[in-house]
């Protein structure tokens, strides 16, 4: 998970890892070294709550008098508050069952919770393959309903990057090149990933990777600026928002979060 990621890169134990960077602005909270993301793959967060049609929810303001499944160290239930406020719903109004993510799934496709939270390319799609007409699904995600948060980023642990700044520009220009590569050839891709899976569907993970493609790494934003990047002001507020659940001992700011001195210009981060 992010929070064990984060932990290793700042202890030097690992050089990079791929972490949501809301778990990055909490964690620059405490007294740790100066750990950030310089590379973001998800323009857009996957969180999501995931609803059946037919308990009645669909849209956001449907979830006041439901039962919301939501499974242990599910980080999207962290910006929920932020989001309720936004829209206007009474959290009280919403009943949590805590679960474990094992059945979180399980429990929805068998009506025993109205709605989950969680990711929106893991829950909806694991929902359509067990058996759950896509036509009864909403997929409501955050960022649809004023959620500002970015998704996984790359962070470096700050000595190494200091140490091999040439190092870690050469590895982001991998990811780009790799990430442009499975956007072009998505099955080439999930085919490199079912090679170190143990019975991964094929059809499965294709349409995982389209969602993923489509909803969180190729934004208008992206398409605009290039993938890599943020923009300092949206960063800004999305730190805002995750404040709405987590009190600050001293509030970090974009910049804290985000260094994009390591990335190649913008022309060599268009998606082709």
């Amino acid at each position: 998970g992010s929070p064990d990621a984060i932990a290793r890169v700042a202890a030097g134990t690992s050089e990079f890892a791929l972490v949501d960077i809301n778990a990055l602005i909490r964690f620059r909270d405490r007294d740790a070294p100066p750990v950030k993301a310089v590379f973001v793959l998800f323009n857009k967060s996957p969180y999501a709550i995931v609803a059946r049609k037919s308990r009645g929810i669909h849209v956001l303001s449907d979830i006041e008098g439901k039962t919301l499944g939501v499974a242990e160290g599910d980080l999207s239930l962290r910006l929920w508050p932020a989001l309720a406020h936004r829209n206007g719903i009474k959290i009280a109004s919403v009943k949590e069952n805590r679960m474990s993510a094992a059945v979180r799934e399980p429990m929805l496709s068998a009506g025993q919770v109205d709605a989950v939270t969680g990711f929106s390319y893991l829950s909806a799609v694991n929902l359509r393959d067990r058996g759950v007409p896509a036509d009864d699904l909403a997929v409501l995600r955050f960022n649809d309903y004023g959620c500002e948060a970015y998704g996984f980023a790359v962070i470096v642990n700050p000595a190494f990057a200091a140490r091999q700044p040439e190092a870690v520009k050469g590895f982001l220009r991998a990811v780009i090149a790799g990430t442009n590569l499975a956007i072009r050839e998505p099955g080439h891709a999930v085919d490199e990933v079912l090679s170190r899976m143990d019975d991964g569907s094929r059809d499965l993970e294709l349409e995982r990777l389209r969602n993923v493609i489509e909803d969180n790494i190729l934004t208008s934003e992206v398409k605009r600026n290039g993938i890599g990047g943020v923009d300092p002001i949206r960063l800004d507020r999305s730190i805002d928002q995750v404040a709405e659940d987590f009190k600050f001992s001293k509030r970090p700011s974009a910049a804290a979060i985000f260094d994009d001195s390591f990335l190649p210009p913008r022309g060599d981060r268009l998606i082709n």
